[in-house]
């Protein structure tokens, strides 16, 4: 049973749908979904990535940690099993020579050490890393992220290396308990985008939204969102 409730099938073809039918009604085009693969096992997500198969499309899964995520890269190396691997956890300096290495994307850039690192240490056998500087919209003191002021100089920073690829922007909004408090966040994270793709080139991902508020984060221009419960089912607490 794994640990999980719900039928992985139904809830996978459920956010399909639900991207599709959000983004007709915003007249945009549907945005990337990134699968939140965190505590999730391999086998699991080798079931997704069969179902994004089906559609003829490359499974895409966002770790929150670096040794978890390598573990499982290691489990799908040996069943075959091909995927796009995403950092969107917060990114320990010590651990950015890893990162660099074994991911192709990292989401949760936000200072300038950070760049450096993975600029260093990213392989040149490998294409250049795509990068996302993650925001710090809501300015929460316990959130990371950088503030949205210093967003031009990090930019700038990314933008200089040859072995990165500045990409756009990430942000996770203050969660609210009613999803569409958060509307004005998407809304000031899609104005930093467009400010953004105005001053570098090649900008065209404004990552935000999860399970409950992605189509919200459609209305106001997310071209990737990261979706975890809505897609593999709420985890079964253990009793006791």
């Amino acid at each position: 049973m794994n640990g999980f409730s719900g039928v992985l099938p139904h809830s996978f073809h459920d956010v399909m749908r639900r991207l599709d039918a959000a983004s007709a009604a915003a007249g945009r085009p549907r945005p990337r979904l990134v699968a939140v693969s965190k505590t999730q096992p391999a086998a699991r997500m080798a079931e997704v990535a069969a179902l994004w198969a089906e559609r003829g499309e490359r499974a895409a899964f966002g770790e929150n940690y670096v040794q978890e995520a390598l573990a499982k890269q290691a489990e799908l190396t040996s069943l075959n099993v091909p995927a796009e691997w995403h950092l969107i956890g917060h990114l320990q300096s010590n651990k950015a020579r890893e990162a660099a290495q074994r991911f192709d994307w990292v989401q949760t850039v936000d200072r300038p050490k950070l760049v450096d690192a993975l600029a260093r240490h990213r392989p040149q056998t490998l294409a250049p890393l795509n990068v996302l500087i993650q925001v710090n919209v809501d300015d929460e003191a316990s959130k990371h992220g950088c503030r949205p002021e210093e967003i031009d100089a990090l930019a700038g920073a990314v933008a200089a290396q040859p072995r990165l690829r500045l990409r756009g922007l990430m942000a996770i909004p203050l969660p609210h308990p009613e999803p569409e408090a958060r509307r004005a966040a998407f809304r000031r994270m899609a104005g930093l985008f467009e400010r953004l793709q105005c001053r570098f080139d090649g900008i065209d991902t404004l990552s935000m939204g999860m399970s409950d508020d992605f189509e919200i984060a459609i209305e106001e221009g997310a071209t990737m969102v990261r979706v975890g419960s809505a897609l593999f089912g709420a985890r079964v607490r253990k009793a006791g």
